[in-house]
């Protein structure tokens, strides 16, 4: 008897946009499967109707976290040694020192990476998380779930979480097929491969490629090209509102036309105050020049400073605030997380701006779904926050070099070339425009609204 049972497991919040709030879950549903999030994330998936069993208490070993970073570690100096590249330095978190025991951790880590680096050593690093995984009371605890449902496949939500080896170790010692979803564009050259599976899904064929060469030990079969549930909201025409009603909700004037701002964390770009606040300037300049622009700021969803007040205070007349519509679950910043909500406010946002200025942001992408242009900044500030940040670090990370033709974004290189760039845009963006959906091909499998449809393709082609 076909056994139409699949378990999702949510590690963690950063699945829920791809795969609870998209159409994913309902394609399922169409197709006949008995579709179960096994959810280790705070939010209560029975308050969209799903069905879900929880995850409670899941904790990794110790030595599994140590044995992570040494992983990561061996794998950029792995990459380094392969490609002669030192771009991949440019991954690592610097090590902490603290405390006594953070301290001997990091350096226990760089003491012990230089006898793994290596196809073999790599080889050895899985085998004792795996080993040291199995021990855990979550691996028993998993066992015990999977003995009880029996599910045809564990589809993980994302490859990163240190939590979902032990759950993805009892299926497949259970001898139940297990895949995950790798779940960002940049995700792979920075060695954040964390789970081992059988079966992997990507977005693209350039990421099948990438996936191939950083991890020579996967086979081509067991990849899957899908692309991501990620964009697929910005094709339901249904979640469009007029411009109208989007201004009347957002306390927007109807007449201005809007350029969006969206936001970094403030590790990820320290100056985007400065940034924004260049931005405010050269819309006022617009302004003057009889122009009726606004800017709407898109912060980033975890990043609740103060660092921006005082050039929204100084620019109220330019800048409008609409924040993201995430959810905090409790105190700590890693439990805020997306809602439904915030995935039509973000496709009408796209839809109702001119255009998105930001710092090599893959909202270039949610933009693109509508037609719409993306500028990013590449200067450096001349009074930094943090010294040692580089834009230009940024931009020559590897996956930017997917990108077909650089036309493909408006350069911001100074100040000074803002407000002849937008007035550029604004009057004709066709060309950035065209190269973007270019760049879009080669990052996302298209038509990029069928995602979920062909991902669930591909688990009814597995369990075949």
């Amino acid at each position: 008897m076909f056994n139409n049972k699949i378990f999702i497991l949510l590690p963690d919040g950063i699945g829920l946009r791809n795969f609870a709030y998209s159409s994913f879950y309902e394609i399922g549903k169409k197709q006949g499967f008995d579709v179960a999030f096994w959810n280790n994330t705070p939010f209560p998936l029975t308050d969209l109707g799903f069905q879900e069993i929880k995850i409670e208490n899941a904790k990794p070993n110790p030595l599994t976290d140590i044995y992570k970073n040494i992983k990561i570690q061996a794998e950029l100096n792995l990459n380094i040694k392969k490609t002669k590249d030192k771009v991949y330095n440019t991954y690592r978190f610097p090590f902490s020192y603290s405390t006594l025991k953070i301290a001997i951790k990091s350096i226990l880590i760089q003491v012990l990476t230089g006898f793994y680096d290596t196809d073999k050593g790599l080889g050895k690093i899985r085998e004792k998380m795996n080993r040291y995984e199995r021990k855990t009371l979550f691996y028993k605890q998993s066992l015990e779930t999977l003995q009880k449902e029996k599910p045809s496949l564990v589809f993980c939500t994302n490859q990163r979480p240190l939590i979902a080896i032990a759950p993805l170790l009892a299926a497949q010692d259970l001898g139940i097929p297990t895949a995950t979803f790798i779940f960002s564009w940049d995700n792979l050259p920075k060695a954040t491969m964390v789970v081992e599976t059988d079966y992997y899904f990507v977005w693209s064929t350039h990421m099948k490629e990438e996936l191939l060469f950083y991890y020579p030990n996967i086979k081509s079969e067991a990849i899957f090209i899908t692309g991501t549930p990620q964009f697929e909201m910005h094709f339901d025409k249904s979640t469009i509102l007029s411009r109208e009603l989007f201004c009347k909700q957002n306390n927007l004037d109807v007449n201005k036309k809007y350029i969006c701002f969206s936001g970094d964390d403030s590790v990820t770009s320290p100056d985007d105050p400065q940034y924004l606040e260049d931005l405010a300037n050269a819309v006022s300049i617009l302004n003057k020049k009889g122009n009726n622009l606004g800017i709407i700021f898109r912060r980033c969803p975890v990043d609740f400073s103060n660092r921006y007040d005082s050039i929204i205070k100084e620019y109220s007349e330019v800048i409008a605030l609409i924040d993201p519509l995430w959810q905090p679950l409790t105190s700590s910043w890693n439990t805020v997380l997306p809602t439904k909500a915030d995935n039509q406010l973000l496709s009408n946002l796209a839809e109702h701006c001119e255009m998105v200025l930001n710092v090599g942001s893959s909202m270039v992408f949610d933009f693109i779904s509508h037609n719409k242009p993306c500028c990013y900044f590449r200067y450096n500030q001349k009074i930094q926050l943090n010294k040692k940040w580089d834009i230009f670090k940024c931009y020559r990370f590897v996956h930017f070099r997917s990108m077909p033709n650089e036309e493909a974004i408006v350069w911001l290189n100074s100040p000074n070339e803002i407000v002849s760039k937008i007035e550029k845009t604004l009057k004709d963006s066709s060309t950035n425009v065209d190269h973007v959906k270019n760049w879009f091909k080669v990052i996302n499998q298209h038509p990029p609204q069928y995602a979920s449809k062909r991902i669930w393709d591909s688990i009814k082609a597995i369990i075949s």
